[in-house]
């Protein structure tokens, strides 16, 4: 359920710029979207899995957070975020 150690690098390359920028908060929100694009698809098929489905809801309050903080600070990248993420119909 973990994603790979590449396709994360690659992630932080993509929106952070720097291989070791991985602090910055739209490279975290990108992260987070890639793993609860992952968990989903398990959660979908493993129904009565509440373990992964507790810990599903936990990553989509941290990014819920994470999307807030970025609102009131910088909206212009908010806006670019949301839709290079394709979040928010």
């Amino acid at each position: 359920m973990a994603i790979l150690s590449a396709r994360k690098k690659e992630i932080i390359v993509n929106f952070g710029g720097n291989p070791k920028n991985t602090g910055r908060t739209d490279v975290q929100i990108a992260i987070l979207t890639e793993k609860i694009n992952e968990l989903t698809l398990h959660v979908k098929a493993n129904k009565k899995d509440y373990a992964s489905k507790r810990s599903l809801y936990r990553l989509v309050a941290q990014r819920r957070h994470l999307l807030k903080y970025l609102k009131m600070n910088d909206n212009d990248k908010y806006t670019e975020l949301i839709k290079k993420l394709k979040l928010r119909g």
